[in-house]
């Protein structure tokens, strides 16, 4: 099943088909009723935490076309604009506040891209260079909550999404840093610009405009910790928090009550490619445990009695493989199984498995083929995207070793978790 899968993905046919068809193969194959399969198709998306995902996009959307960006970006360029190499670190900085919003790297990629790739490349920044630290920190948004992907590992994983929401954030600034620690590298070497530091007055102006939607992740995540509305009802809470900042605060032409369907109507269009590969990941991943594949791959490789970090290897270059080539949610939905059968032979806390899962999956999104940040980047630049990814390179290699620090010290993850939802953990 597997194999035929990887055939499909290869001779070009979309994932969310592949996976439909690999496994109307293995059920015919079987003799099962291919009721059985349509059944568990359905099952897949048969989920009310799933209704968080387009709630979550639609917000973001809202925030990006509602003049959020361009003052998240000011606010930025005013706290960290005086560094060397000032837009690269507005980049970054943007990217992990914007994370607190939308819970889409592709969102994330796309809306601070077109703001901030023609502005680097205008101040003397290299081409390459500007595509690859603005996908690189696009990453930051399925790690700093929400996040999309944990709403999907919580879902299936039947893990707090809540804990896995407070897990992410001290991870997500780690990563935020350590590409701002590059950039100022960089910035030394390459003399890239800096702009002059702001005033008092300038500082607390961009403050005091980008105030409205720095609300939006406190709301989010202090109404989840303190247990007044669950992840689903705060994507709800979202959105219409979002409706009132981009309709009635800032009032910017390009959102309207009268624009709105058409806004509905796009998020749905863009949602549906994400959940149709749920919907076939589901019966996919259904045939997969009905085959004991689970069990046979941690049997297997319990054989060998792993250590700890051996076995935390042996998981984080798993989905290194798979990242290549699947979306996040696909790895998630069809191997989740997997990887928590393996986190329970060396006993990894579920929440810290989760995070390190999204961490490591997000860099799926800069590596070709599938890289869909890394297109994303490319295309608003009209750049080749191999010419990108060879200058993404020290940007993954700095992931990976904050991934390696997560995995040493558990409580980078575990700490907020324990401190604020402790009965979670």
């Amino acid at each position: 099943m597997i194999g035929s899968f990887f055939l499909l993905v290869v001779l070009g046919v979309p994932i969310a088909f592949a996976l439909g068809i690999s496994s109307l193969l293995v059920c015919v194959f079987l003799g099962l009723p291919v009721t059985t399969l349509v059944n568990q198709t359905f099952h897949g998306i048969n989920s009310f935490v799933l209704l968080a995902v387009p709630f979550f996009l639609i917000a973001g959307n809202l925030m990006n076309l509602g003049g959020v960006t361009d003052r998240l970006t000011r606010l930025s360029r005013c706290l960290v604009g005086h560094i060397r190499g000032g837009l690269g670190h507005v980049n970054v900085f943007v990217s992990m506040i914007f994370a607190g919003l939308s819970g889409s790297a592709a969102a994330d990629t796309a809306g601070v891209g077109a703001v901030l790739i023609p502005a680097m490349l205008k101040s003397g920044f290299d081409k390459k260079f500007t595509v690859a630290i603005t996908a690189a920190s696009s990453t930051i948004g399925v790690i700093i909550p929400p996040s999309i992907p944990m709403v999907l590992y919580g879902a299936f994983g039947e893990v707090s999404i809540g804990a896995l929401f407070l897990g992410g954030v001290i991870p997500g600034i780690l990563v935020g840093l350590s590409q701002m620690l590059v950039v100022w590298i960089l910035a030394a070497r390459r003399r890239y610009p800096a702009y002059p530091r702001a005033s008092l007055r300038e500082a607390a102006h961009s403050v005091w405009e980008a105030l409205p939607p720095l609300g939006m992740p406190v709301l989010i995540i202090g109404g989840i910790v303190g247990g007044v509305f669950t992840p689903t009802e705060a994507s709800v809470v979202a959105l219409v928090y979002g409706l009132i900042v981009a309709v009635l605060i800032y009032r910017e032409p390009e959102v309207s009550l009268r624009r709105l369907p058409k806004m509905l109507g796009e998020t749905v269009l863009f949602y549906s490619l994400p959940l149709i590969c749920v919907a076939t990941s589901g019966a996919f991943g259904w045939l997969i445990a009905y085959l004991n594949g689970p069990q046979i791959i941690v049997g297997f490789i319990e054989k060998f009695s792993l250590t700890y970090y051996a076995m935390y290897a042996v998981i984080i270059l798993m989905l290194l493989i798979l990242g290549t080539f699947l979306s996040p949610i696909v790895i998630i939905i069809v191997f989740l199984p997997v990887l928590q059968g393996l986190g329970d032979i060396v006993q990894i806390h579920p929440v810290h498995l989760g995070v390190i899962t999204v961490m490591v999956t997000a860099l799926g999104l800069i590596t070709p083929p599938y890289g869909m940040c890394l297109f994303i980047a490319s295309g608003l630049a009209n750049l080749p995207i191999m010419k990108s990814f060879f200058a993404m390179l020290l940007l993954i290699g700095i992931f990976l070793v904050v991934v390696a620090l997560c995995v040493v010290f558990p409580d980078v993850i575990l700490f907020l978790p324990k401190k604020l939802m402790p009965t979670a953990i």
